[in-house]
């Protein structure tokens, strides 16, 4: 996970290495194997290496062309390498042209418009001195980071993480405390484009900004758009060509130096699908990390990733919640080092890129986006209203078989879903303007205090996203479409990016393909979920490659929360964060930002739910 740093001075002065030195201090985990910095006139670049693909290993960053007198500094995997190789006339170069340097070549020849013609997982930003100007874009899914803050007629800044743009000297971190009290109550997708710095933004995925002494313009460069719909011969031509093309998808993702690629594996169909074929492309054994509980009569998780490592070619490492002893202090530390609260309960991942850094991992491999891009939507409320109403029900029957007992019942679901066929755009609309009218109220059971939560704009946050309202007369994949950022697919990729960043490792997801996910977006319904049944295509394609106690696994019990209970069970000092915050970094915490109760339940030593929330926001603002 490489990290990348730009200062710009608005104001005539000339960057100097000075400049980025801290910046590069704080993304010195992300890019373990090598430093690069490069200041020409008001720009300075700066880069700290991953060196996680062959070409990443040989090219020098910051890249610069001594003809244009451009510069660049980017963290990028491209999968087009060969397309833009012939475009440019470099098949035969007779060097490694590194993704870097075919980066630069796309401004040189596309200008602003050169991310639409990249492919891959990228965040970067190129110095013009020609005109003065930064360039810089983050890739079309969300993969890579870029972090900004624009001071006009002062100073830019960009870098792959919030803390390395607050680290810029001229740079003042001042804490927003709408996205702390946002966190206070666990409401990530409050925003996806804050931080927890006053003025400091996140790029969003599909976006490029440019930057000169006129002032800062973002703009969209590319907008999915769902396919013409797929119309194969049967269930198995399909299962077929789903598996191509996520094959296609992880193959360009195993592109690294040998040895250095593994992947995690759950009990579930999303990585386990990724390693099956993984598995298959690999020469030697691929390591694969897996957390897993001592039992596997009594959890179904851990008897199903014993069933996916009767797959071949594997070098599994377990990482088991009851014997903690060899990774405690590791992860606590890393708990301790919160670069965002919302990252608290990514304690199984963040063990799984520890185990992958112990065994000399730079990248690794999951499925975090496959709920999402193989998701079903409304599928039961469209056979309602197209009147398949035996269709329906047995999708009601079966979900509830597939979740179990603690799933809404068969007729809530009917009940539900009949109602979402046909409520009238009318009655929507009616329903729209009056809660427009009604303000929001915060979640029940919250710690945060009321008084703050309104002079953060919190209650404005939670407004907006009561509000939003469907559009009416979507067809079916755009509906999908559209529900795609509101799963939390980006905050959650994000989230990943920053706890793998921790451990120098760089994640990968072969779901997040733009191939894969407008492939999905072109599938019929029936393809998708059948009986209840989600991701049917992929227990089709996977067949005679993922184990059938994993192919057929009914519901997604998964160890996130037991794992995380556990490795606190073990930290005995864990209020010592919340003590210091409420003597130092709030100081008025007691009176203003949170409900008096909440801190005699503290002291009495219960940890709830809201007090759990604080202790995310604690360990974060120590070390802010």
């Amino acid at each position: 996970m490489s990290g990348i740093a730009l200062v710009l001075h608005l104001d005539g002065c000339s960057a100097k290495p000075e400049d980025l030195a801290p910046m590069l201090t704080e993304l010195s985990r992300r890019g373990p194997d090598g430093e690069g910095i490069a200041c020409d006139g008001p720009a300075g670049l700066g880069h700290r290496l991953l060196a996680s693909t062959p070409e990443a290993a040989v090219e020098k960053m910051p890249f610069h062309h001594p003809q244009s007198g451009c510069w660049i500094t980017g963290h990028l995997r491209l999968d087009n390498r060969e397309e833009l190789l012939a475009r440019f006339g470099l098949q035969n170069a007779g060097r490694v042209i590194g993704d870097g340097e075919l980066t630069l070549l796309a401004w040189l020849t596309w200008g602003e418009d050169c991310a639409e013609h990249l492919l891959g997982d990228f965040a970067f930003a190129i110095w013009d001195p020609r005109h003065n100007r930064v360039f810089a874009a983050r890739d079309q899914m969300g993969m890579r980071q870029l972090i900004y803050t624009h001071q006009p007629g002062r100073i830019f800044a960009c870098a792959s993480s919030a803390r390395g743009v607050v680290c810029t000297p001229r740079v003042e971190p001042r804490l927003n405390e709408t996205r702390l009290a946002e966190a206070l109550i666990n409401f990530e997708h409050g925003s996806l484009t804050s931080t927890f710095y006053q003025d400091v933004f996140r790029l969003p995925p599909a976006h490029c900004l440019t930057v000169d002494d006129r002032g800062l313009h973002l703009r969209r460069y590319w907008q999915a758009v769902p396919p013409g719909p797929l119309h194969l011969n049967s269930d198995e031509a399909y299962a077929e060509a789903f598996r191509d093309v996520l094959a296609q998808a992880v193959h360009c993702r195993l592109r690294g130096v040998e040895g250095q690629v593994g992947s995690m594996l759950s009990g579930g169909m999303d990585s386990g699908s990724v390693v099956a074929l993984a598995s298959r492309m690999t020469n030697a054994r691929l390591p694969t990390f897996s957390s897993v509980g001592p039992d596997t009569e009594t959890c179904i998780e851990t008897r199903a990733i014993y069933a996916a490592l009767t797959m071949p070619n594997l070098a599994p490492t377990l990482i088991d919640y009851s014997q903690l002893d060899p990774w405690r202090d590791d992860l606590i530390a890393a708990w301790m080092e919160l670069e965002e609260p919302f990252d608290f309960h990514m304690a199984l991942p963040r063990a799984a890129y520890l185990a992958a850094q112990r065994s000399g991992m730079k990248v690794v491999l999951d499925g975090g986006a496959g709920d999402v891009v193989l998701g079903h939507g409304s599928q039961m409320a469209r056979h309602i209203r197209s009147g398949h109403w035996i269709r329906a029900w047995r999708d009601a029957a079966g979900l509830r078989q597939f979740w179990g007992l603690g799933s809404e019942s068969v007729p809530k679901q009917l009940i539900l879903a009949t109602r979402g066929a046909f409520v009238p755009d009318w009655l929507r609309a009616m329903r729209h303007k009056w809660r427009s009218h009604r303000p929001a109220s915060l979640p029940t059971g919250t710690a945060i205090d009321p008084i703050f939560a309104i002079r953060a704009g919190l209650i404005e946050s939670l407004q907006a996203e009561r509000l939003l309202d469907r559009p009416h007369g979507m067809s079916f994949p755009q509906e999908r479409l559209w529900s795609w950022p509101l799963s939390g697919i980006t905050v959650g990729r994000e989230r990943y990016d920053r706890v793998a960043s921790n451990f120098g490792v760089e994640p990968r997801d072969p779901f997040m393909d733009q191939r894969v996910q407008a492939f999905c977006l072109s599938l019929p319904m029936n393809q998708l979920q059948v009986d209840g049944w989600p991701k049917m295509i992929l227990r089709r394609a996977m067949y005679g490659l993922l184990p059938n106690d994993v192919r057929w696994r009914r519901g997604k019990q998964h160890l996130g929360v037991t794992f995380t209970n556990a490795l606190r069970a073990q930290w005995p000092d864990w209020k010592e964060p919340l003590l210091a915050t409420r003597a130092d970094c709030l100081g008025r915490v007691r009176n203003d930002l949170l409900e008096p109760a909440t801190w005699t339940m503290k002291e009495s030593g219960r940890l709830s739910e809201p007090l759990d929330y604080l202790l995310q926001a604690a360990l974060f603002m120590n070390n802010k």
